[in-house]
């Protein structure tokens, strides 16, 4: 089975989220998860087509968050 997986940053100066796939030059933003969920989805379809045996099948979140301690 063929896997993406998408880094996941929070922008804590605007609000919202935005995400980048590993290896393929996939990126995306939406306001809320649920948005960014939906538009990860939609720019995997746009970026690969239907019958691409390179499609993936599986979509993986990889949640990156800075934390700074003082």
């Amino acid at each position: 089975m063929k896997e993406i997986i998408f880094e996941v940053q929070e922008d804590e100066v605007d609000g919202g989220y935005h995400a980048h796939a590993l290896g393929y030059a996939i990126h995306t933003q939406g306001d809320t998860l649920d948005e960014l969920r939906s538009m990860i989805k939609d720019a995997v379809n746009c970026h690969f087509d239907e019958n691409d045996p390179d499609r993936p099948r599986i979509i993986r979140l990889h949640f990156v968050r800075d934390e700074v301690l003082a």
